[in-house]
């Protein structure tokens, strides 16, 4: 398997940024939770937007002006062979909101159709616990769909305790949460 690392959305993956979502909106139609992790990408017009939109998110005095209450960082999973974009996943500061703390969680992740099974989902997430550690957020709610067996795999991997399963508009969500 190839190393990857995170990064911050950056003009320099603009093109791929925009080919990761073209091929998640292709291969991902039918899935109402395509963009998870991805805020905004699926409405943003130019790749330049969803990066400022990323810029904005971070701060708590700016992340209303890109759409959310809550603030995050989101970062690209780069494979380090040739710094492709494998897949995207954020990092909420807290949880401190109605839905994140019922079933949102602290993080969300895509990773890109053709990357898919090679276990990129889990080290996006190993090293996104490392992120948490860094900014001092001792444990990590996260969440999935109760049939989403492959997410709920990456969680467990990854340390993931099972807290509870809730009903969620016709959906059952899982909930997990990781120690840092």
């Amino acid at each position: 398997m190839s190393r990857i690392h995170l990064m911050e959305p950056a003009g320099e993956y603009a093109e791929d940024i925009w080919a990761f979502r073209q091929e998640i909106l292709q291969h991902d139609a039918a899935n109402e939770d395509q963009f998870a992790g991805c805020l905004s990408l699926d409405r943003c017009e130019t790749p330049e937007e969803w990066i400022r939109i990323c810029r904005l998110r971070k701060h708590a005095e700016t992340c209303r002006q890109s759409g959310t209450e809550v603030p995050s960082h989101t970062f690209l999973a780069v494979r380090e062979e040739e710094g492709r974009i494998v897949g995207i996943i954020d990092l909420r500061h807290h949880i401190d909101h109605p839905i994140l703390g019922t079933w949102g969680g602290h993080l969300g992740y895509s990773v890109r159709p053709s990357e898919r099974g090679r276990g990129y989902a889990t080290q996006m997430l190993r090293l996104n616990l490392e992120k948490a550690k860094e900014m001092g957020i001792p444990k990590l709610l996260i969440t999935c769909n109760e049939t989403n067996f492959a997410s709920e795999k990456v969680i467990l991997k990854c340390g993931g305790m099972y807290e509870s399963t809730l009903t969620v508009e016709e959906s059952r969500i899982k909930r997990y949460w990781i120690t840092v």
